[in-house]
């Protein structure tokens, strides 16, 4: 929970930032304030046993991974002791606590029970974490604490906690809450706005705590937010603390002159007993507890080895995702590796920065690091973004993924140049391609009004008389390749003319020989026409072995054949001339 009122108080200095921002960033996450957000979430759709708040939690760190956010989780340690009667009222009488303990001032802080429901999900969230290269460090005793402690000495950028109490540890930067959605974006809050825009300190904070109430008191009854604030302000940061300790809430007749302050009495007290605000012990416990809460220190070895770089490890993922999540492991692989990608693709464009930061530019052969980007494929589009589809090197299996082209512009803008020279290089052989094409069919048109031209004077001279195709066979079957042997082709049946006259040649002497007996009843052998059509100038024989043979009349009657050349070659002319229109 925190302190009671202070999200209100400290709304002036919310800030809605895209999830961008935390690129590159390394984050502390209070783990039990997200376990317990996620559960809210889910707990009203299903039970808890379909584990959708684990899935939630998937999706929120792959999104992080991607942005190569490193990731620190923190859980909580021990209960203060100062902390066990608000715990118990929270927790319906302490059923997470231990209950042997008879006075909780004689203990300093209370193990929790790990066999309950919620230390469970805590346990699942460790291991879908460690499976993702995410560690995680187990406070002493608060884990807001434990994380306001790495920020405000500077091992990360920001701490993840939805409790208030945080920024009275000592936090500089709080990311209250994370959204996923299209345009996804995090809700911030930074100490230096809280300082400048309201005037409050750190101790201006735990003052308000004293005044209000959380987890550590329980406040001054019937004093509200607006009156707490009017009272820390009149008095100032530097001295605000030391004056509650050493006056309580006397002054606040002297600060504001107001009915409502004037009910203000000098034995009222912070926690709800009589006598508290004298006992000064007492009260210096409440700071004690905010201004040296029990963490591991920035140098020790837990610390240390939390902030290295953790691999990750993708079997151990898989099982993890079908043991809780029931996903084959292709469905994890499709989710999580070109996240990964991505995330390794930033941490080269990082190295990238880095050593060209201190005037080192190497190109991408010289670079010690391997990219992880083999090629671009294609230019995409997603969500009105400009992206490429790249094919990576080595990643688990990934072969191609689609990422932001200005992360691939700043890891390897030598990928994008070769890519533009590539399709420069296709362009170029399709318009080579293309351009004979055109030439040659220029040439096939001049090949075929020659052909045409010959064909026509073939058939006015006599030399080839061919029966006229009609327009519709000529239709279905020209190509230029059709046309251009169309003086050697018989156009009705696609042979070669050589090939028919020798076969008609072979039908001829076998026609004359009386003993062949393949030779029918009959047939007509025109060697005016490669077609084998009846003649109306074939002549019949004597009959050979009681056969009847018709043989073509090779006559010489030049009106006969003349007269039927010129119709046939008029009626070339026409058709010819209606193909040539159409071609051209």
């Amino acid at each position: 929970m925190g302190v009671k009122n202070l999200w209100d108080i400290l709304e002036p200095c919310k800030k809605t930032l895209p999830l961008h921002h935390l690129q590159n960033k390394r984050v502390c996450i209070d783990l039990s304030c997200w376990m317990v957000q996620l559960q809210n979430v889910y707990k009203s759709h299903c039970p808890t046993k379909d584990k959708l708040y684990l899935k939630g939690l998937f999706h929120r760190l792959r999104a992080l991974i991607a942005l190569n956010c490193n990731i620190i989780f923190v859980a909580d340690g021990s209960i203060p002791a100062i902390k066990l009667s608000t715990y118990r009222q929270r927790l319906n009488s302490g059923c997470e606590v231990f209950q042997d303990e008879t006075n909780s001032l004689k203990v300093t802080s209370l193990r929790r029970n790990m066999g309950s429901v919620f230390s469970c999900m805590i346990k699942e969230a460790k291991f879908l974490g460690l499976a993702l290269g995410i560690p995680c460090l187990d406070g002493v005793e608060e884990a807001e604490a434990q994380c306001a402690l790495l920020n405000s000495e500077s091992l990360c950028d920001g701490c993840f906690s939805s409790d208030s109490d945080i920024f009275l540890f000592g936090a500089r930067a709080v990311y209250r809450d994370i959204c996923l959605g299209e345009g996804g974006h995090i809700v911030c809050y930074e100490m230096a706005d809280i300082e400048r825009k309201l005037g409050f300190g750190r101790n201006s904070l735990i003052s308000l705590a004293l005044l209000l109430g959380g987890d550590y008191s329980q406040g001054v009854h019937g004093l509200g937010p607006e009156s707490a604030c009017h009272i820390v302000k009149s008095v100032g940061d530097n001295d605000i603390l030391q004056k509650l300790a050493s006056e309580g809430v006397s002054f606040a007749r002297r600060t504001k002159n107001s009915k409502k302050q004037d009910l203000l009495a000098y034995n009222q007290d912070i926690n709800g007993s009589n006598g508290y605000l004298q006992s000064r012990n007492q009260f210096l416990q409440v700071i004690e507890a905010y201004m040296k809460p029990k963490c591991h220190s920035a140098d020790s070895d837990v610390v240390h080895k939390v902030l290295a770089q953790h691999p990750f490890q993708r079997l151990e993922l898989q099982q993890i995702c079908g043991k809780f999540l029931e996903w084959p492991p292709e469905k994890t692989d499709e989710y999580i590796l070109p996240k990964i990608a991505e995330r390794d693709l930033r941490r080269f464009a990082n190295l990238r920065a880095t050593s060209s930061g201190l005037g080192v530019k190497l190109s991408l052969k010289e670079i010690p690091v391997k990219c992880p980007v083999s090629a671009i494929i294609k230019r995409r589009k997603v969500q009105g973004k400009d992206c490429f589809e790249v094919s990576w090197e080595e990643i688990d299996g990934l072969k191609t993924s689609i990422v932001p082209a200005d992360l691939v512009e700043s890891a390897c803008p030598e990928k994008i140049v070769e890519f533009e020279q590539r399709r420069a290089l296709g362009k170029k052989q399709k318009q080579r391609k293309s351009g004979p094409k055109k030439s040659e069919s220029k040439t096939s048109m001049a090949a075929i009004d020659k052909k045409l031209q010959d064909l026509l004077l073939d058939i006015e001279l006599g030399s080839n008389p061919i029966p006229i195709p009609s327009r519709a066979d000529v239709a279905d079957n020209i190509t230029p390749a059709a046309v251009v042997n169309f003086k050697n082709q018989d156009p009705l049946v696609g042979l070669d003319m050589e090939e028919e006259e020798d076969s008609m040649d072979r039908r001829v002497t076998m026609s004359c020989q009386p003993s062949c007996p393949s030779v029918q009843k009959d047939e007509v052998i025109d060697l005016l026409s490669p077609s084998p059509v009846h003649s109306r100038y074939a002549s019949s024989f004597p009959e050979v072995n009681d056969q009847k043979i018709n043989v073509i009349d090779l006559s010489d009657s030049k009106m006969d054949i003349s007269l039927e050349h010129e119709r046939k070659a008029r009626e070339l002319r026409s058709f010819l001339a209606k193909i040539h229109d159409e071609l051209h």
